[in-house]
């Protein structure tokens, strides 16, 4: 019974049992970032890959690991001072002690350490099961993280050991010292003298653990004068106020830095450092405002939410190379039917036939055969996608000697999907040009599946949150710097600056059909259309051609950038911040604000169409008869990144919040609803062309049962990149590839 009593009343049980008792919102930041760390909260977006696989300077190791246990270790200081804050005039003997402050923290550590023993062991168990490592490789990591960690609580525990004052410091003070409060201002309306005086609100505890780590006994501080204990708790507050703004600052000043790469710590840090600034903000309100903390909270939210709506603080990212400056783009449904006339509709037919008409003279055999038209539909899924749409178009254009792209006339999609077509695109584009490139290279594989989830996420940490002010110039306009900046420049480091260029460098190689058109299609948010970006006009994408012979008859659906936006310099636009709009999921990047009248923004192409399959449909409804007329058929080859096929969940027995929740599953099954809409406009095209002029070629990549849950996010593990690039030697790929060449005739690889 005495063993019971002897834990019941220790120091680092009652601090814990205080902890659950008081302060709910700072025991709640440790349980958020657990569960980010176990996957059971962000796991869809990959989040715990920002802790468990950060990357430094392109690399996940010892130094990268290193930066998270800095930030851990910010953390954990910010921990103990919020909580020495906040509850430490309950344990009035801390006082009596030296260095009091050393002794808390070192008593307050049951949650910081229950967190780093979940931490290292998810950390290992992914390091070799995710990333592959050996168990030395992955032990050095850890290592790193606890130097880290380590070196960050040294410093701040030095810097506390010189100007911390003990009550046996201030008994050597003269009392002139203390009469006018020379120590540390400190928060008088807090009761924390009368508390001491009469023994009010004081815990019992009967053992604490000292430096050593061994249990000794409290001692009675009621000899001690009140006004001496007083003084030892606002000096170490001061203290406690000046790491926690040094904090800040750090954060601020990386947000600043973030185009120089070596300045990029590791999100997974940058994390740590918001919690423990959020944490010391938490326990600022709960000090300030004692009992009125949770109204002074609720006032503070209303006072953010008010200056943000303020254009002064409010940022509304931008499309890089757009003119802001000049009148604004009409936006409006008489504009939208004015520039989707039928003069502007047949101009621009005719502009897209000519080019069809160099493709077809491009790729015509010399047997006369009519040549079969490809399109290219790619799916949205992150890096993943990415990846596996590279790998298809590589390996089919290996396949047949460059025939693939050759006959490709349109890629269309989404997200991932694009920016992995786009980049193989331009590798051909290159290579038809001149520049020496091994186009089957499996390094392109790396080079496009490279970590950009760090770099947002950095991003968002230590500049968007607190509203985005560095600035910078792409040719003449200049614009703000935040994730959506970050993604961009983070691609081209990648890319190697390939894709670094304009819309309108693409208007001539599409011109010539030397490469497919590209068709960019984000969806506008105020009212559902999509926006389709490219290099031609293509006013005929507005509407269904049904829509100019049955005048009123169906809606304008859509838009034609280059000609709404032509005024404000639409083929300047970065060929990057169109992947960027396309990929727009909410949150991870930002919505795009476009210069129009009223204001329009975009997001992810997914939410109207996550194949591209609505673009490539519009493309050959509109020239069926020219295409009927010159070409041996179309074929679609569709590219997901995931399989159309899904288990129906069991929704039995669930609970009252999860029944409230349960419509909320109906916008996360939009893509399941795409599926159904698609085929039926492949049903409609198969009944259109005839089944001698149509044909389906899908290209799925399905997972292997170890990464069935992995999430789409904008990072790769080294297992599931691996899993990718095998994916295409399954039979169902060998199957697909097979019926390509077939359908292409075989060719000799380049």
């Amino acid at each position: 019974m005495k063993k019971l009593t002897d834990i019941l009343y220790s120091f680092p049980f009652q601090l814990l049992i205080l902890h659950l008792r008081s302060n709910l919102l700072l025991f709640f930041t440790w349980a958020l970032l657990a569960m980010t760390v176990t996957g059971n909260f962000g796991g869809k977006f990959g989040l715990r890959y920002l802790f468990l696989s950060p990357e430094y300077l392109g690399k996940v190791g010892f130094w990268s690991f290193f930066y998270v246990g800095v930030g851990f270790g910010a953390l954990v200081m910010s921990w103990n001072l919020t909580s020495y804050l906040l509850g430490a005039y309950r344990f009035s003997f801390l006082a009596s002690l030296g260095r009091p402050f050393t002794k808390f923290a070192l008593n307050n550590m049951v949650i910081p350490l229950s967190f780093i023993v979940v931490y290292f062991y998810f950390q290992v168990k992914f390091g070799i099961n995710y990333e592959l490592k050996e168990l030395g490789e992955v032990s050095l990591n850890s290592l790193g993280f606890l130097i880290g960690f380590a070196t960050l609580v040294l410093t701040i525990s030095l810097y506390f050991n010189f100007t911390n004052k003990d009550i046996f410091t201030l008994l050597k003070m003269n009392d002139q010292d203390l009469i006018e409060g020379k120590i540390a201002p400190g928060k008088e309306a807090l009761p924390l003298l009368e508390d001491i005086k009469l023994n009010r609100n004081q815990w019992r505890v009967d053992t604490y653990l000292t430096e050593t780590f061994r249990p000794r006994l409290v001692r009675s501080v009621a000899h001690y004068d009140s006004v001496l204990l007083l003084r030892v708790f606002k000096q170490n507050h001061l203290n406690a106020l000046v790491v926690q703004l040094f904090t800040f600052v750090v954060l601020i000043m990386l947000g600043a830095f973030m185009d120089r790469p070596a300045l990029r710590i590791p999100t997974g840090a940058s994390i740590f450092l918001l919690a423990s600034i959020m944490m010391a903000v938490a326990g600022a309100i709960s000090y300030w405002f004692n009992k009125w903390r949770v109204t002074g909270l609720i006032i503070l939210l209303f006072l953010i939410n008010f200056l943000t709506s303020n254009n002064l603080f409010h940022h509304k990212n931008k499309a890089y190379g757009l003119d802001y400056t000049v009148a604004p783009a009409v936006y409006h449904p008489d504009r939208l039917k004015m520039v989707c006339s039928k003069d502007s509709v047949n101009a621009d037919k005719q502009a897209t036939i000519a080019i069809l008409e160099k493709w077809k003279q491009n790729v015509s055999g010399q047997n006369g055969e009519k040549p079969k038209m490809l399109f290219a539909c790619v799916s949205g899924g992150g890096l993943k996608s990415a990846a596996w749409s590279t790998l298809v178009l590589q390996t089919a254009d290996s396949m047949t000697g460059g025939r693939f792209m050759d006959h490709t006339v349109l890629i269309s999609g989404a997200s991932g999907g694009m920016i992995g077509s786009s980049y193989y695109r331009e590798l051909v584009l290159r290579e038809k040009q001149g520049e020496e490139m091994d186009l089957y290279c499996e390094d392109h594989i790396y080079t496009i599946s490279q970590d950009l989830l760090n770099p947002i996420s950095f991003a968002i940490v230590t500049n968007d949150l607190f509203l985005p002010w560095a600035t910078f110039k792409e040719g003449d306009h200049k614009y703000k710097k935040d994730r959506g900046y970050i993604f961009e420049k983070a691609l081209n480091e990648n890319t190697n600056g390939l894709l670094s260029k304009s819309i309108g460098a693409y208007t001539q190689p599409e011109k010539d059909a030397i490469i497919p058109m590209v068709f960019i299609t984000p969806s506008i948010v105020d009212d559902g259309r999509r926006l389709v970006i490219s290099s031609q006009p293509v006013a005929y994408m507005m509407q269904e051609p049904a829509g100019l012979e049955v005048p009123f008859s169906l809606q304008v659906d859509a838009v034609d950038f280059g000609r709404i936006f032509k005024n404000q310099g639409a083929m300047d636009l970065r060929f990057t911040s169109a992947l960027r709009m396309n990929a727009t999921y909410p949150y991870v990047l930002p919505n795009v604000n476009l210069p129009s009248n009223p204001s329009i923004e975009v997001l992810d192409a997914g939410f109207r169409d996550n194949f591209g399959l609505k673009s490539a449909t519009r493309f050959v409804t509109v020239f069926k008869d020219w295409i009927k007329e010159n070409t041996g058929g179309v074929v679609f080859i569709i590219v997901r990144a995931f399989d159309r096929d899904h288990d129906v969940v069991n929704n039995e027995n669930q609970g009252v919040f999860e029944t409230m929740f349960n419509p909320l599953e109906i916008a996360f099954k939009l893509i399941s609803l795409q599926d159904y809409e698609h085929d039926n406009e492949l049903g409609f095209l198969y009944e259109m062309l005839g089944k001698d002029y149509f044909d389906i070629i899908r290209f799925t990549y399905r997972p292997s049962e170890f990464l069935k849950d992995s999430p789409i996010s904008f990072y790769l593990t080294e297992r599931e990149r691996l899993d990718i690039l095998g994916g295409i030697h399954s039979d169902e790929s060998k199957l697909r590839l097979s019926k390509l060449v077939d359908v292409l005739g075989d060719g000799q690889e380049k």
